[in-house]
């Protein structure tokens, strides 16, 4: 479960009650700290809706999921249990809800929320339709497709408390950087990374807006990445170095302050919103620039094949030479996705924003 502070007493009481997942003393099982979970985004929480989409951006073949359930390829982009998964599993489910367009998606399933995560989004829907992946706006759609499936199977007063009380997760703007911007001279030669970043932070504004609209009251976003210290940027972008790279970092940095703010702003707007932000760089940034601290071995290379560039199925695959046997002293599963093993190290630097957004 997430850990607390000594200081946070009544929030460790009330989890002790409420959120630990187990018997209780009469037999039955302890409910989840909310009755759902709703995901928005890219690949650091989308759990397989690409496979079910015409694209090439999938992560449905081995190695991918070597250290899943069953050891199977679902779509995550990683060896294994994704930051959705675990907090899921923090919050008293088995993991992540299934993603919106799978079979899982329909009847019961529904009760528990909805993943309509896609590799490779971002807040700015052109960097979606650069590689043919679902937009957050059209994710934003299929929430409200999901909204009247619930509403049949749970009736309508359920479905609304099931709504208003979930826990929402967006997870966006990596891509917009990284796969985007600085690789687009339509757009690095017309606006700066901080004009970028008011872009996003404009749509990202507006996206909680709708949410809001359609009944959200719990919301968690993730900051952006270090973008310099992924393996695939420090090949391309580092200069034959084999560090972060500092223009990167620094571009997320600022991105992440604007981001601050305008939660704090949305949070005075709204008097009965929770939101916080997920602070996902710092303990990312601290697993690639001190790996030894938290007990890995390697953040310069991905376990997968080199480690340098490989990333999706196409590169990521069966046939890659070099992949590493075991994951778990690994940072990085691939160029750019976190292994399990990081995964784990960054949703427990998250326990306390979680637990002031679900109690």
């Amino acid at each position: 479960v997430f850990r607390t502070t000594p200081m946070a007493v009544r929030i460790l009481v009330f989890l002790a009650i409420f959120l630990f997942v187990g018997p209780t003393t009469d037999g039955r099982e302890a409910q989840p700290a909310v009755p759902g979970v709703m995901l928005f985004g890219d690949s650091l929480v989308g759990v397989g809706n690409n496979d079910y989409i015409a694209t090439l951006v999938k992560a449905n073949k081995a190695p991918y999921g070597r250290d899943f359930k069953d050891h199977v390829a679902t779509g995550r982009f990683g060896n294994g249990k994704l930051l959705s998964d675990i907090i899921g599993e923090k919050l008293g489910f088995n993991g992540s809800p299934p993603a919106y367009l799978s079979p899982q998606a329909s009847g019961k399933n529904l009760l528990i929320g909805a993943n309509f995560a896609s590799a490779g989004s971002g807040y700015y829907d052109p960097t979606s339709r650069m590689y043919h992946v679902i937009p957050l706006s059209r994710q934003l759609e299929y929430f409200k497709e999901y909204q009247s499936k619930l509403s049949v199977v749970a009736g309508s007063n359920h479905a609304r408390s099931i709504i208003s009380d979930s826990l929402y997760i967006i997870s966006a703007g990596s891509n917009d950087f990284g796969f985007n911007y600085y690789i687009n001279p339509l757009l690095f030669l017309t606006e700066n990374a901080d004009q970028f970043s008011d872009r996003l932070v404009g749509i990202f504004n507006n996206t909680v807006t709708q949410l809001y609209a359609m009944g959200a009251r719990r919301v968690g976003v993730f900051s952006i990445v270090p973008l310099g210290c992924a393996p695939l940027a420090i090949t391309v972008f580092g200069l034959g170095r084999s560090r972060c790279v500092p223009r990167l970092n620094d571009d997320a940095r600022r991105f992440n302050g604007k981001l601050d703010a305008a939660v704090d702003s949305l949070s005075k707007r709204y008097n009965d919103l929770r939101i916080a932000v997920l602070d996902i760089y710092t303990p990312w940034h601290s697993l690639a620039t001190s790996p030894g601290a938290h007990g890995f071995t390697e953040a310069r290379h991905g376990c997968c094949a080199t480690g340098l560039v490989e990333f999706t199925v196409f590169l990521c695959n069966s046939l890659s030479i070099g992949t590493c046997p075991n994951a778990t002293t690994y940072v990085h599963w691939d160029s750019i996705h976190p292994s399990e093993a990081a995964n784990r190290v960054i949703v427990d630097s998250l326990a306390d924003r979680i637990n002031k957004l679900v109690v």
